[in-house]
């Protein structure tokens, strides 16, 4: 267990593959948060994915090479080796027993941000963990919900969340296994030790 982290920051996802704007999800969160440490931690058993996910070793690895150079970065393996659906709530409360001193940060990219209102016990996150978002996926939400005089049409859970500055980066998991599948290159989107390792397991040659 590491000590003196006073300022833990939690990004979560499928990873499936990690790209390039995780990186810089995870890079704006470390520097804008001034974080001790940052949690990567690819899900398990996802609840809420309809496409079925490559093998928990297969993107355990990926993103282990994915943020292997960035500093202050932990990949953490609890939500692959927990037994059952994979809920972010759980791993909230596991770190905060944990580092019952620290301060959690949960960071969301785009897509988890929207979602955010379906997860388990979504009500309960706001007391575990400050809420970082990738600053146009909330710009997305107040516009979606401007021009309306029904203040009960906005969303109620933006309150809580902390916007984080991110570059606008047109990249996505679903992109990259498409170009794959149409045998375009991807390392313009992912790292190349990413990129090589999908290669040498030739994933993603399907949808």
């Amino acid at each position: 267990m590491s000590l003196g982290i006073q300022r833990l920051g939690v990004l979560g996802g499928a990873f499936d593959p990690p790209h390039l704007a995780h990186q810089a999800l995870a890079q704006a969160a470390i520097a804008q948060l001034s974080l001790d440490e940052l949690r990567v931690l690819p899900t398990g058993q996802a609840w809420h994915k309809i496409r079925t996910l490559s093998t928990a070793e297969h993107r355990l690895a990926m993103t282990r090479l994915a943020f292997a150079d960035l500093p202050k970065v932990v990949v953490d393996e609890r939500e692959i080796r927990r037994e059952g659906p994979t809920f972010t709530v759980h791993t909230l409360r596991e770190l905060h027993a944990e580092y019952p001193d620290a301060e959690l940060f949960l960071v969301l990219g785009e897509d988890q941000a929207r979602a955010f209102s379906t997860w388990h016990e979504f009500e309960a996150i706001p007391q575990l963990a400050i809420i970082c978002v990738a600053a146009r996926a909330i710009l997305t939400n107040e516009e979606a919900t401007s021009g309306t005089q029904n203040s009960s049409s906005s969303d109620p859970m933006l309150k809580h969340f902390h916007p984080l500055k991110m570059p606008n980066m047109p990249v996505s998991a679903t992109l990259i296994r498409a170009r794959i599948a149409d045998h375009q290159d991807i390392l313009p989107l992912v790292t190349e030790p990413v990129a090589r390792y999908i290669a040498n397991h030739h994933l993603f040659e399907t949808i």
